[in-house]
């Protein structure tokens, strides 16, 4: 029996799927959408596939694999992964993920699940994306869920409090009564400065729902961390943009930055992109923490979620040539062409049509451009 006291955040539940579905279809975008995603396919067939889903798995088994599939045929130059053996299909995981880009990260994990009939996983979506509309209905369609984050909509400290104490509810039921696994980046946001790290306060947020001792907590939510590396940063001048924002003022989002930043992400040339199912942690992983104060447990288990996900990261070529461009060396030319960086130049030139477009001043290009630097050789300086 469904617990109605997450309906304020759940995915749909197959009573509302055919209104989502319907709402979905007479958007008025979905014919551009269409268009993009499956360019000389009659829209009305992806329309009957839409309406004919009765809940999530049918959606993302008969037309998000295709959607996924069609964004990568357009963005993605190879898509390899590993790990996913070490899983098993009838265990439910808390994936705890490094967090490169707002919906593909999730979106290529479940696309992978439902190639290799594994169960997808249930993905936590900011509250600051959950506004009314097509987003949203797409969004909990695939099974995300709403999540607070500290600082956005003016939260008060209780409020947000009471907020992460319902997720961490929720969390702990979907995983251990639903029997679904769950997604949930390792800290709010995405990851902007190239440097992938574990934030302390999510493992708090995980014991809240439990009065266990912390190990046998986390030992009952099958902790699983993964990576995605993506050849090309996803939004990377974006994400540089913010940064050089953020370092001058308090940063406030404008009206329709966040969709910019999800369109941005799917459409943008990724390159290459890997995918590493890490090893989950095992109680004997967690046994060695046991004894310690909930604050010191989680920077511990935080720390080693971290050695894993760096451990498994795939460094590509656009990775060794910032490092070397940072450092003004060439220690590790052995990993690219000078084609290779070329290329990387190339592309670190449209923060000089920023300035010359007057988007940022010219005395701005330097922090720019240090600041993209650090964006791709993060992963080899970490």
């Amino acid at each position: 029996m469904p617990d109605s006291r997450f309906d304020d955040i759940r995915p749909f539940n197959e009573a509302e799927f055919p209104g989502a579905m319907q709402r979905i279809v007479s958007d008025p975008l979905f014919p551009s959408i269409a268009a993009w995603l499956f360019p000389g396919r009659d829209p009305e067939v992806l329309r009957a596939l839409m309406l004919s889903s009765r809940c999530a798995n049918e959606f993302q088994a008969r037309v998000m694999r295709d959607v996924v599939q069609a964004i990568l045929d357009k963005s993605c130059t190879g898509f390899k992964w590993s790990g996913l053996s070490d899983l098993s299909r009838s265990e439910r995981y808390l994936f705890v993920s490094n967090h490169r880009d707002i919906m593909m990260d999730a979106a290529i994990q479940q696309y992978l699940f439902v190639n290799k009939g594994f169960e997808t996983a249930e993905i936590t979506f900011g509250a600051n994306l959950m506004s009314p509309g097509l987003v949203t209905d797409i969004g909990r369609a695939n099974k995300m869920f709403r999540t607070e984050r500290p600082g956005v909509g003016g939260v008060s400290p209780r409020k947000l409090w009471e907020a992460l104490r319902h997720l961490s509810d929720y969390i702990r039921y979907a995983i251990c009564e639903k029997r679904q696994s769950v997604w949930i980046a390792q800290r709010g946001g995405r990851t902007k400065d190239g440097v992938d790290v574990t934030d302390p306060a999510v493992l708090k947020m995980f014991l809240m729902s439990s009065s266990l001792d912390p190990v046998d907590a986390l030992c009952e939510l099958h902790l699983a961390p993964m990576a995605i590396s993506y050849e090309w940063e996803p939004c990377d001048v974006l994400k540089v943009l913010e940064l050089y924002a953020s370092s001058r003022s308090v940063y406030v989002k404008n009206p329709g930055e966040d969709l910019n930043s999800i369109l941005t992400g799917i459409t943008q040339p990724k390159g290459r992109i890997h995918m590493a199912f890490c090893a989950p942690l095992t109680p004997a992983d967690l046994e060695a923490f046991r004894g310690l104060s909930a604050s010191v447990f989680c920077r511990k288990v935080a720390a080693l979620i971290d050695r894993r996900i760096r451990s498994a990261y795939r460094l590509f070529p656009n990775n060794y040539i910032a490092a070397d461009l940072l450092s003004g060396g060439s220690a590790y030319a052995a990993f690219y062409t000078a084609a290779e960086q070329r290329a990387f130049l190339d592309s670190m030139n449209r923060l000089d049509a920023l300035c010359a477009s007057g988007r940022v001043p010219y005395e701005a290009l330097d922090e720019l451009r240090d600041r993209y630097l650090h964006l791709y050789a993060g992963p080899v300086r970490a």
